[in-house]
């Protein structure tokens, strides 16, 4: 019982030893616009064009998926949404102050994550309400990051 405990504890001391493994070599050599540009804005676009309603000279038309493929590319959506997320917080890209940064890729995960759902189960008012749930967290992060408080009303950069 002794021999045991002494050669757990000589493993345990060993591992405590050994050197930390060093994080992945992240490439983000993307700029943050081109994270948007390419990435990020398709996907919500991609989501966000599936849910809704739109005034023609013909009346009111919804904007809903009609086939499960339809569906499958507003779930998609979502879904790379969510994992945008992510991006955003891989070092080097998050803005100061990073903790307020996180949080905004976090809700936008979380907000993304909820879509996804509402796309999973095909509802296509669960789909719109999280979608407005998800351009309210885009909204108050682009304030924050890229227009800055004192600038709200001015229209978002280009590129």
């Amino acid at each position: 019982m002794m021999r045991r405990l002494f050669a757990a504890a000589c493993v345990l001391a060993l591992a405590a030893c050994s050197p930390k493994a060093e994080p992945p070599a992240y490439n983000t050599d993307q700029d943050m616009a081109e994270l948007m540009i390419h990435v990020i804005d398709p996907a919500a676009f991609a989501f966000w064009r599936g849910s809704g309603t739109e005034l023609t000279e013909q009346g009111e038309r919804d904007l809903s998926p009609t086939t499960p493929e339809g569906w499958k590319v507003v779930e998609d959506g979502a879904s790379t949404v969510a994992e945008a997320g992510n991006l955003l917080m891989l070092p080097g890209r998050p803005r100061e102050p990073v903790a307020e940064w996180n949080r905004y890729a976090r809700d936008m995960t979380a907000r993304a994550l909820e879509a996804k759902q509402a796309a999973m189960k095909m509802d296509r008012q669960a789909v719109f309400d999280t979608g407005g749930r998800l351009y309210e967290t885009c909204v108050a992060c682009h304030e924050k990051f890229v227009v800055g408080p004192q600038d709200a009303e001015a229209p978002l950069p280009k590129g």
